[in-house]
């Protein structure tokens, strides 16, 4: 297998397998809304457009943020903690985030799209190798290239060969993300505990795959059988 990273701003080169990572906080949030059972989550990239869609699809929510905080009109924000107290059973989301659904929109050339974070890690990487890839591409979706999402990818990557590192220092590296340094307790209340729930690995025993269905960019998730 050949590894490759890009960037929001790049990804839209990538082909063959593609790997969204957004672990601070839209992927990590979007694995543990599919825990408390919605149904699946469509990618969108601005907010009138996630709004538009919510309008279209009665009973829908509208989840995610700008500047890290729930825009006017969304139900939810990108928290965890919030998210984790829902009961969505059965509902259809609809996901708009600055880094996170950016990049799943912008890989117009992937074939095949997983979302990830570390919740959904090990999942995600059975899920791949199902797939046999020759290529795997890593998107970065967050400002920092070398950060969290960077850390997840390496890890992932690892994974991937075959090796079994000890998570240990990429889950930290994701603790002491630069990301976590913009988002003041004043302002983030469940900051502290969002970042607990973004760094336990494996933590959800499903994959996110990104289909594009009716122009749509859905994601559901698939459960994978971490013990075998």
């Amino acid at each position: 297998m050949e590894f490759h990273y890009a960037s929001n701003d790049t990804c839209h080169t990538a082909t063959g397998v593609v790997v969204v990572i957004d672990v601070i906080r839209a992927f990590s949030n979007a694995a543990y809304a599919f825990s408390v059972g919605a149904e699946s989550i469509t990618l969108v990239s601005g907010v009138e457009e996630a709004l538009g869609l919510k309008d279209q699809l009665p009973g829908s929510l509208a989840m995610g943020e700008v500047g890290g905080l729930p825009p006017e009109g969304f139900d939810f924000g990108n928290s965890p903690t919030e998210i984790l107290k829902q009961d969505l059973r059965g509902k259809l989301l609809i996901q708009r985030t600055g880094a996170g659904t950016q990049g799943a929109v912008r890989c117009v050339n992937a074939e095949i799209m997983f979302a990830c974070s570390f919740p959904v890690a090990e999942a995600t990487v059975l899920a791949v190798l199902r797939v046999k890839p020759e290529r795997i591409t890593f998107v970065i979706t967050g400002r920092d290239f070398h950060g969290e999402d960077r850390a997840c990818a390496e890890y992932l990557e690892a994974r991937l060969r075959g090796e079994s590192p000890d998570p240990a220092p990429y889950l930290e590296r994701a603790r002491n993300a630069n990301e976590i340094r913009l988002m003041p307790p004043d302002i983030f209340p469940y900051i502290a505990s969002d970042i607990d729930y973004c760094t336990r690995l494996d933590s959800c025993p499903f994959a996110m795959p990104i289909s594009r269905e009716n122009g749509r960019l859905v994601m559901r998730p698939l459960r994978m059988d971490l013990e075998s």
